[in-house]
C-alpha cells in the first residue's frame, strides 16, 4: 500500500482528495493535517465520512521528513508549500503540491504575478508541471509535482493540439472561462456570500489574472515561441464545474476534419479526455463528480474562427483528481485507478 499524508485536508480540494484516496485500492491515508481543526475527528467536519473513516486532524508535523510516508499531498494556498519543503523531504517521499508555488518556472515571474517573493526558489527546478496528458514521462521520474489548477488545465488542454499541430495564429487566442463557487476556496469572503453570488455572474481580473502566465508558459513551451493571450475568468452561481470557451484563428485554410484529427492524434488514447461528437458542446453537468474533461470542437466558417468548448469538475480533474492521477503515474499504477467513475447526475 502507498502510505499518504495530506496537509490542508479540510478545504474543498483537500476534502475531495480525502474522498478519492479513501476509495483508492492502493492507498492508506496516514494523517490529515488542518491548522484550524487539529484534534477534531474528520467526520465531525464532513459527515459524509461518518462510520467510514476513523482519523483525527492533526497539526502539520514539524518533522515531515520523518513521517514514514510514501507520498505527501499539500492542498494549501500559494506561499505555504514552498515554505515547508526541503531537499531532505523530497529524498524520502514524493510530493504533490496542489498550490501554485512550483507551477511557474521563472522566479521573477512568480514574484511579479503573486506580488510576493518566492519562499523557496531553489526547489523550482526540481518540480514537474503535473499536466498528465502532456508530461507523463517527466511525471514518472520526479519527486515533486506542481499540480495544475482548474482554469489552466481546461485552457491548456483545449489549445495544446492546435498549438502542437501549428494550426492557429498564436496571437489570436482568447479564453473565456466560467467557474463554480468552490473554485474560490472554502475561506469566507464577501464575493462568495450567498446573497452576493446567487442570481449573479461576474468577470473578475479580466486583465492580469495570475493563472494567465501559467497558461502562456505551457503553450509557449509547446509552440517553441512566446505566446501571449487574453484570459477572462467568470464566477457563476453553481457549486462545481469549469466551462471554457476558447476562440482562435486558423493560420491556413482548414476544415473541421483536420482540426478534429489534431485532437485525436494527441488525446486518442487518453482515458480522461473525451472528444465530443461533431456539433456537441461541452457541459459541466456531464463531468461533475468525475475526472473527465469533455471537449467540443467547432469551426465557424463564416468568421473563419475555431471555437473549442471544454468542461471539467474544478475539484477533481481541476485539482484532487488530477493529483491522484499524477500519483498513479509516479507509482507506476494505471492512471484510472481510484478515478474510474462517470459523473453524478443530477448534481
Amino acid at each position: 500500500m502507498i502510505k499518504a499524508g495530506i496537509i490542508g485536508g479540510t478545504g474543498y480540494a483537500g476534502q475531495e482528495l480525502v474522498r478519492l484516496l479513501l476509495d483508492h485500492p492502493d492507498v492508506d491515508i496516514c494523517f490529515i493535517s488542518s491548522s484550524s481543526n487539529h484534534g477534531i475527528h474528520y467526520s465531525q467536519l464532513f459527515m459524509n465520512y461518518f462510520n467510514r473513516m476513523n482519523i483525527e486532524c492533526i497539526e502539520t508535523p514539524a518533522n515531515i521528513a520523518d513521517q514514514n510516508i510514501d507520498v505527501l499531498f499539500i492542498a494549501l494556498p500559494h506561499g505555504h508549500s514552498s515554505s515547508m519543503l526541503t531537499k531532505e523531504i523530497l529524498e524520502k517521499m514524493k510530493v504533490i503540491d496542489l498550490g501554485a508555488d512550483f507551477r511557474l518556472t521563472n522566479v521573477d515571474m512568480y514574484n511579479h504575478w503573486y506580488k510576493s517573493n518566492h519562499p523557496n526558489p531553489d526547489l523550482i527546478d526540481s518540480a514537474v508541471y503535473g499536466l498528465c496528458e502532456l508530461n507523463r514521462e517527466a511525471i514518472r521520474k520526479t519527486n515533486l509535482i506542481a499540480n495544475p489548477g482548474c482554469y489552466t488545465t481546461c485552457g491548456i488542454l483545449s489549445l495544446a493540439p492546435l498549438i502542437i499541430s501549428s494550426l492557429i495564429d498564436p496571437d489570436s487566442i482568447v479564453i473565456d472561462a466560467k467557474s463554480g463557487i468552490t473554485g474560490a476556496g472554502r475561506a469566507l469572503s464577501l464575493s462568495t456570500h450567498y446573497t452576493e453570488c446567487n442570481e449573479n455572474m461576474n468577470s473578475y481580473s479580466p486583465i492580469g489574472h495570475r493563472h494567465t502566465p501559467e497558461i502562456e508558459q505551457m503553450l509557449s513551451l509547446l509552440a517553441g515561441q512566446d505566446i501571449k493571450l487574453s484570459f477572462v475568468p467568470h464566477l457563476i452561481p453553481v457549486n462545481r464545474g469549469i466551462l471554457s470557451t476558447v476562440y482562435c484563428k486558423p493560420n491556413q485554410p482548414i476544415n473541421y476534419e483536420q482540426i478534429r484529427e489534431a485532437f485525436v492524434q494527441l488525446y486518442g488514447n487518453d482515458k480522461f479526455i473525451r472528444l465530443l461528437p461533431k456539433g456537441i458542446s461541452a457541459e459541466t453537468k456531464w463531468v461533475k463528480g468525475s475526472n473527465y474533461m469533455d471537449i467540443g470542437i467547432f469551426l465557424d466558417e463564416r468568421t473563419n474562427r475555431i471555437i473549442i468548448t471544454s468542461a471539467l469538475d474544478n475539484l477533481i480533474k481541476g485539482a484532487a483528481g488530477q493529483a491522484v492521477q499524477n500519483m498513479n503515474i509516479m507509482f507506476g499504477l494505471k492512471e484510472e485507478t481510484g478515478l474510474d467513475r462517470i459523473s453524478m447526475f443530477p448534481i
